[in-house]
């Protein structure tokens, strides 16, 4: 009787959670997601706007949100800085051709935000207490900051910034670009699914160029544009932002699933004249992928981006078909000397040229409305279940252009 007692007990607390959920199902907002592709999509981020949730509600707790997909929760990070603001919200897989109903429920009284473990990180490291002598940074402890405002005395290996700029990583690969006049992006190739920028220069400066525990720096930029960076093309070479008047940085979002971080780099001096560009990165769980958001204050003829060239890399172009082509390399350009890819997607139709010069292969892009956007990628064999051979690298490369080329479709119910 008593074990009887407690089976009821139990089906009445299933039948009550069940209830309630049902309940907070009837909640503020619905979306219905539809992947048009033919393929499986993993880990795949969607927004619902800030304005729409202000649509839906007078008040915004940032805490408040819980996200279901049939009675699932999912990961989801309210975000209120940066270029993108909204509810961000991680699908961890949608089947070919599928359609499926998500539910948002809001807590407008709640404290604390749901607990999800960290799969992105952005962070900025400086020395703080000591002195700049000769445009070397001189003692010091390394301290993280939300933003900066470069000092004038700061160059290439002042021993100022950890790990020489900002970071910013997934669960999948990290970056880091130099936060100088150099302006190159570099590759932090990982052997865990963990954070590990917090890890990146903390002995030594630059023990990273050594294989780690949790990975290393896995790719030379030298005077190339490494992967990804941002350039202008002229005179037939790519020049990278080096001349300005000041630069600022700031991490705009350092959060579960979503991390972000804005560059200012004023009075960037062209041939054509100066204009202050602004670089809003971001990057999301399950990705190695890096959207590059460019933003000029006056019209430019061009912005380029690209890759390093290296003899052991084969030079791979393809996706002309789609919305997103790619430019791409792949082979034991490593500085461990394995399998490394890197890739730039960009817009066909903003295409102007695939070119190169004397360090890198270079794609020029057209400005629309004085902005451009781009994405950039590094797959290294080292990783956890991670590509090993060039034909699963240009499986990856065709997979995610046509991804780029065919966005899940988002609607609000109403």
């Amino acid at each position: 009787m008593k074990k009887l007692s407690i089976l009821c007990y139990l089906c009445f607390l299933l039948a009550a959670c069940s209830q309630s959920t049902e309940l907070a199902f009837e909640g503020f907002m619905e979306l219905t997601v539809i992947n048009t592709l033919n393929q499986v999509r993993t880990d795949q981020l969607i927004w619902v706007k800030q304005t729409e949730l202000e649509d839906q509600l007078e008040l915004i707790n940032p805490n408040g949100f819980t996200v279901y997909m049939d009675n699932v929760e999912l990961v989801s990070q309210y975000v209120n800085s940066g270029h993108e603001k909204g509810l961000a919200i991680l699908i961890p897989q949608i089947r070919s051709m599928e359609e499926i109903s998500i539910q948002i429920t809001y807590d407008p009284d709640r404290e604390k935000a749901r607990f999800y473990p960290k799969r992105t990180q952005a962070e900025l490291s400086h020395k703080m207490g000591g002195y700049f002598e000769n445009r070397k940074y001189i003692g010091g402890e390394f301290e993280n900051v939300e933003e900066l405002h470069v000092p004038a005395e700061h160059t290439d290996h002042s021993w100022y910034i950890r790990y020489e700029g900002p970071g910013w990583e997934s669960d999948q690969v990290g970056y880091r670009f130099y936060l100088d006049w150099r302006n190159g992006v570099d590759v932090f190739g990982k052997t865990v699914k963990e954070p590990i920028l917090q890890l990146v220069g903390q002995d030594g400066f630059d023990s990273y160029h050594e294989l780690q525990d949790w990975g290393m720096d896995v790719l030379k930029v030298a005077k190339s544009l490494g992967v990804g960076s941002i350039a202008t093309f002229e005179n037939n070479a790519a020049r990278r932002v080096d001349e300005t008047d000041s630069l600022y940085v700031a991490i705009t979002n350092n959060g579960v699933i979503y991390s972000s971080i804005l560059t200012k780099y004023h009075g960037w001096n062209l041939e054509s004249g100066k204009t202050t560009l602004t670089s809003y990165l971001s990057i999301h769980a399950g990705t190695r992928l890096s959207k590059q958001h460019l933003q000029s204050s006056k019209p430019i003829p061009n912005i380029a981006t690209g890759l390093i060239k290296d003899n052991k890399a084969e030079l791979l172009i393809g996706a002309e078909d789609k919305e997103y082509g790619y430019l791409a390399t792949y082979g034991k350009q490593s500085l461990n000397e394995d399998n490394l890819g890197i890739v730039v997607f960009f817009r066909n139709d903003q295409k102007i040229s695939i070119t190169e010069d004397e360090h890198s292969h270079v794609v020029v892009l057209q400005p629309t409305d004085q902005e451009v956007k781009y994405y950039f990628a590094a797959a290294w064999e080292l990783e956890p279940d991670g590509i090993k051979t060039k034909e699963e690298f240009v499986a990856y490369l065709e997979s995610i252009t046509d991804e780029l080329s065919n966005p899940l479709v988002v609607e609000i119910k109403k």
